[in-house]
């Protein structure tokens, strides 16, 4: 090894999904790309969007292995591979790239031609109650407050990318067109079924109501599949770890999809953060020794002044107006 070689800039490393998964199958792959891949990946959920597409797409290219455009295209590619000159060692994965990108482009291509160019549609949700979807294939979703998703619907394929939030999906039937969730490198794939999937700042988590859903990461370092029954939910940590499957409380799944938001022994914090997003008036703790302060209970999303009246009865809290659209709570007088 060379004591004085020189670490990689930010400029030596991909900045496309596509490049990013050739770069990561290589043989050359070495521990700071898997490092910078996971920078590049947690700086924008777009980043982690795309690259389980381009994931799920590579996966899928066996079943086009006999494709006539395809093969010509990956022929055309080592063609050109072996017309260029030798170049050093350390830039070969970027040949390997070029040749993953022209087979990627084949499949892209051939995959469109055949699912009749699919159908994208983007859906978002700000402040305010959780809203009531139907999708063009007839799914209906409930999609919470300060949520987002895009659907890919074509002939063959029904494909929809959680950026955001948490959703409530309860899909159509449709055996010639499988219904398939994908939130940063995970695959939900329906199995006839109502469930729900959250993607968090901690991780994503899949709740199922009714039916079945297989729940799977083939990632570099973490392949792993999972099968839900109902009353079942799975937690998946930002570092694609799968905890152990648990139970789900079913009415408190469904609770906040008409508006009712219910906690058992929830950190206050965490409490106000949920309860915020559903109203432009602002809970705010005026006391770090606060946040750890657990509370039960059912709420109606986007009453804050209800929440702030139980907290004072029921938690002996002190709630003081603080500015228009903001209200903020502290330690009854004396507590401290």
């Amino acid at each position: 090894m060379n004591p004085h070689a020189a670490s990689p800039r930010a400029s030596d490393f991909p900045t496309s999904a596509e490049a990013w998964l050739a770069r990561l199958r290589s043989p050359l792959r070495s521990p700071q790309d898997e490092e910078a891949f996971e920078r590049w990946r947690a700086a924008d959920p777009d980043h982690a969007a795309a690259f389980a597409e381009v994931e799920y797409l590579h996966r899928n290219a066996a079943q086009l292995a006999d494709d006539p455009l395809l093969r010509a295209v990956a022929r055309a590619a080592r063609r050109d591979l072996a017309r260029r000159p030798p170049a050093r060692v350390q830039r070969t994965w970027w040949l390997a790239a070029g040749l993953a990108a022209a087979v990627l482009a084949a499949v892209g291509l051939t995959h469109l031609m055949r699912q009749d160019a699919p159908v994208e549609r983007s859906y978002a949700t700000g402040t305010g109650l959780p809203q009531a979807l139907t999708l063009a294939d007839g799914t209906e979703v409930r999609l919470d407050a300060q949520s987002s998703l895009v659907t890919r619907f074509g002939a063959h394929q029904r494909e929809v990318i959680v950026r955001n939030g948490r959703a409530q999906f309860r899909v159509a039937h449709d055996t010639a067109r499988p219904f398939v969730v994908l939130v940063d490198g995970n695959v939900i794939r329906d199995i006839g079924t109502t469930f729900q999937v959250s993607r968090r700042a901690e991780g994503v988590t899949v709740a199922l109501l009714e039916g079945r859903v297989s729940v799977s990461r083939d990632t570099v370092g973490q392949a792993w599949t999972s099968e839900l029954a109902p009353a079942q939910q799975l937690r998946i940590d930002t570092d694609g770890h799968a905890a152990a499957i648990a139970p789900l409380d079913l009415d408190q799944a469904r609770s906040w999809t008409h508006g009712e938001l219910s906690f058992d022994q929830r950190r206050l914090d965490d409490l106000l953060r949920s309860m915020n997003r559903y109203s432009t008036t602002q809970l705010r703790l005026g006391d770090p020794v606060l946040a750890s302060l657990r509370v039960s209970g059912s709420f109606h999303a986007g009453d804050q002044d209800a929440l702030a009246k139980a907290l004072a009865q029921g938690w002996k809290l002190r709630v003081e107006r603080t500015a228009a659209n903001e209200l903020t709570l502290l330690p009854a007088a004396g507590a401290r």
